[in-house]
């Protein structure tokens, strides 16, 4: 029931991520085009005093710089915001000796004062702004530069980034060694996956883009494969009930449920009928049967003892997707139903206890998968077991896609999913009181219930993953999981009155 994706990858501009690498082929291929690189620098410093004196009145501005082209940012914008009147200073980490290109000629075209870089120049600003290093740093921040990032941060001082807060790597989030805690950042063009990814997430505040001259065309060679999750990238796909649906066109789950933690399937079950399944079945050992046929009329429940009767119940051609894990138990019944469900054309949502109980069996298991539509939900420690993968965030998951041949989603505050191709979504509104348990059966339950109504499976769990989030924003605090799918309506009338 799969409906192929027809529309370009990311179909609104903006929500693009690029590594550190492909800015610099943005910034190169702009110059090439005739747009000189002190031009854009240039640029960047007046679009981030735009910002500052948006948000700020004058008052008394450190600009730290750093020896590279954020360096040369930050003496654009020490020179902007003094012929706006501001009081400014500014401390340099080295010396004039060690800029050249681009920063240099901005550097001569600051007539003001270059302090050294050390903690004392801290005394008296009320506003600092981070010019030291960018996104493609590769080492420890030590030295002088971490003297004064741990004295901002101990001051509790007004700090700006401009591109990332320094020490913060572009392409991973990873902070090495220091960071200062800024309240807002300014980047360019587009965003990077440290601006997303935990923990250098924590550190930008407020994350501002704007626009510095490079076109919009530079993307067309660049082909960038990582986007901010948004509703504008897959509400296109969504699959809104048709006048001329009915239940089983609207697609048809079953829940492999427990014997001991049957909550689990129950939230399961609750999120798939609320995303707009148009059947939900739970199958149940025999022994807790009684506890969902009570729960939820709306609920079919069939009972199964063993593989065999498990194996009737996958036979019902108006079944199109399955659900194993909430509650499941890590056991060998549990390892063999979810192979005797990777062997039919269904497709399959599998979490929790259905990724633990392969932890010894991972290439039998990703054999498997290969067979059929599959989307794995686990968190750190469920990827850990089943997946032998460094690195970062990002890496592991986009690897782990292509490794097992299913979509990827890798949960947590920064929840990354990754399909096999390669294409992956940074999901960026999960609030911390989805810190509970249940919710990720609630999720399982979402994904597994768009894909039944024929989403493609990596848009369907882009999907989910932003609706879970935007109905635990809804609520607020005191969110427990069998909340969220109560509020699944009301993110559904907004989605709908913006497609």
């Amino acid at each position: 029931m799969t409906k192929k994706n027809k529309s370009p990858f990311f179909a609104e501009n903006g929500y693009e991520i690029l590594t550190t690498e492909q800015m610099v082929s943005a910034d190169t291929e702009t110059s090439l085009n005739g747009t000189a690189g002190h031009i854009l620098m240039e640029n960047a410093g007046r679009a981030v005093v735009v910002e500052l004196t948006k948000r700020w009145q004058a008052q008394s501005t450190r600009v730290l710089c750093g020896p590279g082209n954020n360096g040369g940012d930050g003496f654009v914008i020490a020179r902007l915001l003094k012929e706006r009147g501001w009081p400014v200073n500014l401390s340099l980490l080295g010396n004039l000796n060690s800029l050249s290109g681009d920063a240099l000629e901005m550097a001569k075209r600051w007539k003001g004062e270059i302090e050294a870089l050390d903690p004392s120049c801290l005394n008296n600003e009320t506003l600092i702004v981070d010019a030291l290093f960018g996104g493609g740093l590769a080492r420890e921040v030590k030295g002088p530069a971490a003297d004064i990032i741990n004295e901002i941060n101990e001051r509790q001082l007004t700090c700006v980034a401009i591109d990332i807060p320094s020490g913060v790597v572009g392409n991973t989030g990873e902070v090495l060694g220091v960071a200062p805690q800024c309240e807002l950042t300014v980047t360019f063009f587009r965003k990077k996956p440290g601006h997303l990814l935990y923990p250098g997430r924590g550190f930008c505040g407020k994350i501002c883009l704007v626009d510095i001259g490079i076109s919009e065309k530079v993307l067309t060679n660049i082909q960038p494969n990582i986007a901010e999750n948004d509703p504008k990238l897959w509400l296109s796909q969504y699959p809104w009930p048709q006048i001329s649906d009915y239940k089983y066109t609207r697609g048809s789950i079953l829940i492999v449920a427990g014997a001991v933690m049957t909550g689990a399937s129950r939230l399961a079950a609750r999120a798939a009928s609320r995303i707009g399944a148009g059947v939900v079945t739970i199958a149940s050992p025999a022994e807790v049967s009684s506890v969902f046929a009570g729960d939820d009329p709306s609920f079919l429940v069939k009972c199964f003892a063993g593989s065999k009767e498990f194996v009737s119940l996958l036979e019902d051609e108006r079944l199109n997707t399955l659900l194993i894990g909430p509650g499941a138990g890590v056991k060998p019944e549990t390892a063999d139903m979810v192979l005797q469900a990777l062997r039919t054309n269904k497709s399959v949502v599998l979490d929790a206890d259905a990724l633990t109980v392969f932890k010894e069996s991972q290439e039998e298991f990703f054999e498997a998968i290969r067979k059929t539509n599959v989307v794995l939900t686990p968190h750190d420690g469920e990827f850990s077991r089943l997946f032998d993968i460094s690195g970062n965030k990002l890496a592991r998951c986009r690897e782990a896609a292509k490794k097992s041949g299913a979509v990827v989603l890798l949960k947590g505050p920064d929840t990354v999913v990754a399909a096999p191709d390669g294409r992956a979504i940074i999901n960026c509104n999960a609030p911390p009181s989805l810190a509970t348990a249940g919710a990720g059966d609630v999720l399982a339950g979402l994904i597994a219930g768009l894909i039944a109504q024929g989403m493609d499976p990596f848009w369907a769990a882009s999907a989910a993953c932003w609706v879970h989030g935007k109905a635990a924003i809804e609520f607020g605090p005191g969110l427990i999981a069998s909340d969220l799918p109560e509020l699944i309506p009301s993110v559904l009338r907004e989605l709908k009155h913006c497609d």
